[in-house]
């Protein structure tokens, strides 16, 4: 048998960091949803009891650095599974490009292993373990639109914006988050963006306030590192 599952990409309309906490992460207050581009994931049982991953993409890992890789390890170690998987990854979305590419692969493969194990894992337990993969992850496994709270795994559902064209542009570079993250300043932010105006936006089904209200606090550091995103 065989099971597919699609791994759109997130775009965030709005991203605050309100402080660094003491555990090191930033406590963040983010507005995320889902766009069309998207990856798709085909898994089936091999012969063996292992994990392999393939992709037509030349520049991913496929073996333990994959967070879909990790996600099957940890699915399969956490419910003691006997069985094998064999993932292919049909990648579509740019990687090192803040649209959750890697997330969004282990959050399809912890929902596909789900339904190819038949574990019945209720969805907010498959959040609980995309938390140990990343912070997008848990916000991947549902999709949709949401307030993410705490290091982002702390989620509010809801309503989608109004329904547009979104145009994503990436450059020839590669922009680590968690780089960018380890250069900001958090009491230095000059402009936070209102997530209030966002959701009001969204309730009100207000394009043209929506796109004023966007924001984002990373933006500023990615700028100064690096000039290509600014052009």
């Amino acid at each position: 048998m065989k099971i597919f599952e699609k791994a759109p990409a997130k775009i965030n309309l709005s991203l605050d960091v309100l402080y660094k906490r003491e555990d090191g992460y930033h406590e963040v207050e983010m507005v995320m949803t889902m766009v069309d581009l998207a990856d798709r994931i085909e898994m089936q049982e091999p012969p063996r009891d292992t994990i392999i991953i393939s992709s037509q993409a030349g520049y991913i890992p496929l073996d333990e650095k994959n967070l879909a890789f990790q996600a099957a390890r940890l699915i399969k170690d956490r419910y003691d599974v006997k069985q094998g998987v064999y993932i292919h990854l049909d990648k579509k979305i740019p990687v090192a490009a803040g649209l959750a590419g890697g997330s969004d692969d282990a959050a399809a493969t912890l929902r596909g292993l789900n339904r190819l194990w038949r574990l019945g894992i209720p969805v907010e337990e498959l959040q609980k373990l995309g938390s140990e993969l990343g912070s997008d992850v848990p916000f991947c496994v549902t999709g949709g639109t949401a307030i993410a709270r705490g290091r982002g795994e702390k989620l509010e559902p809801i309503d989608s914006p109004p329904q547009c064209w979104v145009v994503l542009a990436k450059p020839p570079i590669n922009v680590s988050t968690s780089e960018i993250y380890g250069k900001l300043n958090a009491k230095a932010i000059r402009r936070h963006p209102s997530t209030e105006q966002v959701l009001e936006a969204i309730r009100g089904k207000r394009f043209d306030r929506l796109c004023g209200a966007l924001g984002n606090v990373l933006e500023e550091v990615t700028l100064d590192l690096y000039p290509e995103v600014r052009r």
